[in-house]
């Protein structure tokens, strides 16, 4: 079972919210991020990716990124950009995307039921990624960016949160990047509140990692590190939690990943594929599969659809999955790509861009080829994690996505340095 508790939360006042909310820092690269924060003074990418604010020969790993990231969070917090709450409490976070609603619940969460097992991963991390949020966490004291989770449904749980924000005025409501709807309600009812921790703590055996890991990965090196510094600081200190939000299962979507790789089929390539594939020339200008085992594959201004063949298909779970036999049965063996993570011919799109802008991308490619997959499941992510294992890189595009600088946790450490 899940410890988790209310927490005193560093949040936007009600006015600035919607300016401070920004994207998280690790969907945005360098120049977007700066075009986002130039014409916002308040943005949230000014602490999260403080480079915004530096010169473009200030390496991202240099010290004055840290230090530059700590002097803007001081200074959100000195102009009343963003506030520390009196008190406790858990947050009830709505997102709305095309008419589709998700639920999920912003808490502190103990830094052992990770160390423990309890949260699940799926992913494996790369040390420079942790080096990076180690170094920002480390900086401001405080985890800024929550960790998106879920849980298996529990019905009682839902209801309960459903009604009491009925009943309930919101603390912020607004719509932000792609016509996502954000809506707030600050859960500080103590009968409501014991109810969360109690159904945490004797119901929910595990929370799964959705998104997040290398933030996950890196709280948990802050808090060892915290832990060693502070030695006499009680269990229940915040610096043994870390800042996540939470969701029921059912109600998260998650959209295809598509690949560009860029190469050239030859007649022995196309050879090759038949070999694990059903081949099919389509009609349809533009292509998505609708099935698990499926590709879309766009080349030389023509969709096919691939097909794998049963005999074909693995006794490994993660190799069944669809990202694994595309790098298994494609990449690998006709273009000789070998680590998906590293390999520069091989670009992932999300498929909040849609397969129209994957086959523009495509077309504005010299000599690429566009794959469109079917989505992960959510059960397929539940079982890899049960398992112990890893899925492919970029296998789970989750969208909407949670919002940077609506919520940061303190770790209230730094009181102890002065």
């Amino acid at each position: 079972m899940v410890q988790i508790k209310p927490f005193r939360a560093i949040r936007p006042n009600s006015y600035d919210v919607d300016r401070v909310a920004s994207l998280p820092y690790d969907v945005v690269n360098v120049p977007e991020a700066k075009e986002l924060a130039s014409k916002n003074p308040k943005s949230f990418l000014r602490i999260d990716r403080a480079e915004v604010d530096l010169s473009d020969d200030v390496p991202v790993d240099d010290d004055q990124v840290y230090e530059k990231a700590k002097e803007n969070y001081h200074n959100f917090l000195n102009k009343g950009w963003l506030v520390k709450e009196e008190e406790p409490a858990y947050y009830l976070y709505r997102l709305t995307r095309n008419g589709r609603a998700q639920y999920g619940i912003v808490m502190a969460i103990s830094v052992d039921d990770y160390l423990t097992k309890k949260i699940k991963v799926h992913e494996k991390t790369r040390p420079d990624k942790e080096v990076d949020r180690i170094r920002h966490n480390d900086a401001l004291d405080a985890n800024t960016s929550p960790i998106f989770l879920t849980f298996r449904d529990h019905e009682e749980l839902s209801r309960s949160l459903l009604e009491y924000k009925d009943k309930k005025m919101g603390i912020y409501c607004f719509e932000s990047f792609y016509n996502v709807e954000h809506y707030i309600w600050r859960i500080d009812d103590h009968e409501l509140v014991e109810k969360i921790t109690n159904t945490f703590a004797n119901d929910i055996e595990n929370l799964y990692i959705a998104d997040g890991h290398h933030r996950m990965e890196a709280a948990a090196k802050i808090t060892k590190q915290r832990r060693e510094e502070f030695p006499d600081e009680p269990a229940d200190s915040e610096l043994n939690y870390f800042l996540g939000i939470a969701f029921p299962t059912s109600q998260l979507e998650i959209l295809p990943y598509n690949r560009l790789v860029k190469g050239k089929l030859t007649a022995d390539n196309w050879k090759q594929i038949e070999e694990y594939f059903t081949i099919g020339a389509l009609k349809e200008e533009i292509y998505q599969p609708t099935t698990q085992g499926t590709f879309g594959m766009y080349v030389d201004n023509q969709w096919y659809k691939l097909t794998i063949k049963e005999e074909k298909l693995p006794k490994n779970y993660v190799d069944t999955l669809d990202a694994s036999l595309l790098q298994n049965y494609f990449f690998e063996p006709i273009f000789g790509i070998t680590d998906p993570k590293t390999d520069q011919r091989l670009d992932f799109i999300g498929g909040i861009h849609g397969t129209e802008s994957l086959m523009n991308m495509a077309n504005d490619r010299e000599d690429t080829i566009a794959f469109s997959l079917y989505p992960t499941s959510m059960e397929q992510l539940l079982s890899v994690s049960d398992l112990g294992e890893q899925m492919p890189p970029k296998s789970t595009w989750f969208e909407p996505k949670l919002l940077s600088g609506l919520f940061m946790h303190d770790l209230e450490t730094e009181k102890h340095k002065k």
